[in-house]
């Protein structure tokens, strides 16, 4: 059976562009500096890049879904600029208590849910325990915890209380791509010295079975 794959779950206000306050323009868009070397350092140790993004503003009636997938669609390009793909967009549409009819409602999509990520997880055939998430808000430690991931970040801009649960404080992307070097690293070394345990293995096997075979032609002589 294929192993299952990993990801790199990121919010994208605050984490993919700079936080604007209901995006909705490309106009409008300005990266998070290193969203791109830490994307393509990802994808190159095999994270699919995967966004999950509460969008309250089309609840409210900001924007519409149409605009929401139009922006998204040139941010995709902008990244397949720079020799990088988005494997997912995920987002929430709904807001329990701001939102326009049908709008209104809650769902467990919306962080701090883990709907996103679980769907994620169904779509691409992921290994929620492996993959990593970059946030910006507590919501978005509660949804990677409650999906099960283990290493979760949190940029140090937007929340001035700590967070409940476990988690990295960062200040920057540069931080979260040096973890991914010594992870990778380490993953290296071990699977180097699981490498060498199954060699010596399997040479002690076969110079037991070489032992054993020659006493059955010698005859048991000593």
């Amino acid at each position: 059976m294929r192993a299952r794959a990993k990801a790199l779950f990121l919010d994208r206000d605050g984490v993919i562009n700079q936080e604007v306050g209901y995006l909705h323009a490309k106009e409008q868009v300005r990266w998070v500096e290193g969203i791109f070397d830490l994307c393509r350092m990802a994808a190159e140790r095999g994270y699919k890049l995967v966004v999950v993004t509460n969008q309250a503003g089309i609840a409210r009636g900001y924007y519409s879904e149409a605009q929401f997938q139009e922006l998204m669609e040139w941010m995709r390009g902008e990244f397949e600029s720079r020799g990088l793909k988005l494997d997912a967009v995920y987002f929430c549409p709904f807001h329990p208590e701001q939102g326009l009819g049908a709008y209104k409602r809650e769902h467990e999509d919306r962080k701090p849910g883990d709907g996103m990520l679980r769907r994620a997880a169904r779509d691409l055939r992921l290994d929620l325990c492996s993959s990593v998430m970059v946030g910006d808000r507590c919501s978005d430690v509660a949804a990677a915890q409650s999906a099960g991931l283990r290493q979760v970040f949190l940029l140090q801009d937007i929340e001035t209380e700590r967070c409940a649960g476990q988690y990295h404080p960062v200040r920057s992307l540069r931080e979260v791509q040096q973890w991914l070097a010594v992870a990778a690293a380490a993953s290296a070394d071990e699977l180097a010295a699981s490498a060498d345990a199954e060699t010596s293995a399997a040479v002690g096997q076969r110079a037991a079975r070489a032992v054993g075979w020659r006493k059955r032609t010698d005859g048991g002589r000593s």
